[in-house]
């Protein structure tokens, strides 16, 4: 047990981090890589619960407009999506002795807890990593708002924003703009202001709301979890 600069935590992490060099599904490698990120926290006492996307295997305005649905209906099958995800997850982690549990807003009994804030609270206490999947379990609100919502309701003392090969938050668009500038320090309402597409707005606004930091870091940055934790400056800190 070492000195952490925060004791709860959330990990936002993209469904397309799964993806690896593959334009669809799961790659172990990636999986693999994030079970080890999280266990190096988790074994330092950090409790540590985690949203996953779905991005990976479907995404729900995009792939519903594709496919003839509504955006209620895709919403839900990007739901789906997330729980395929944080069970893959979960093995990852048990794989390597990190006691785990997924929780879902929709319930599914047989393969996962349905999501009660009170017994989540007791699992992260209990020195397990919790996942939460499908979302909030409403359609029209990204895996970002699940993200901001489940941080506000467990009392995270942070929110960490996992990018894949972005690390933290830019004035531009750094894929598209060469000279786009990183920002080291912003405040929630410059976010939502300059409507930099970093996260939902609803997301930001409600960490905002229940004074939650956030980090916008780059996963594929191996140990900067740990150097979170250490107290370093690691990506962009919002508050």
């Amino acid at each position: 047990m070492v000195d952490n600069k925060y004791k709860r935590v959330l990990l936002k992490i993209s469904g397309e981090a799964l993806l690896g060099e593959q334009q669809f599904g799961i790659d172990p490698k990636p999986v693999e890589m994030i079970a080890d990120e999280i266990r190096s926290i988790y074994e330092r006492g950090v409790e540590v619960a985690v949203v996953v996307g779905g991005g990976n295997i479907f995404r729900g305005v995009k792939n519903s407009a594709r496919l003839g649905m509504d955006q209620a209906s895709g919403d839900y099958v990007g739901m789906l999506a997330t729980v395929m995800n944080a069970v893959c997850l979960q093995c990852a982690l048990k794989k390597i002795e990190v006691e785990c549990r997924v929780m879902t807003a929709i319930a599914m009994n047989q393969i996962a807890e349905p999501y009660y804030r009170h017994r989540a609270v007791r699992h992260l206490e209990k020195g397990r990593v919790v996942i939460f999947a499908a979302g909030t379990g409403n359609p029209f609100f990204t895996t970002d708002t699940a993200s901001a919502l489940r941080a506000s309701e467990i009392n995270a003392e942070v929110m960490l924003m996992a990018k894949n090969g972005v690390d933290g938050v830019y004035d531009d668009d750094p894929n598209k703009n060469p000279n786009a500038k990183k920002i080291d320090k912003i405040s929630y309402a410059e976010i939502i202001k300059r409507d930099l597409k970093v996260m939902d707005t609803s997301a930001c606004a409600l960490c905002k709301q229940n004074n939650i930091p956030i980090i916008v870091f780059d996963f594929k940055a191996q140990g900067s979890l740990v150097d979170i934790m250490n107290g370093k400056d690691v990506g962009t800190y919002i508050s």
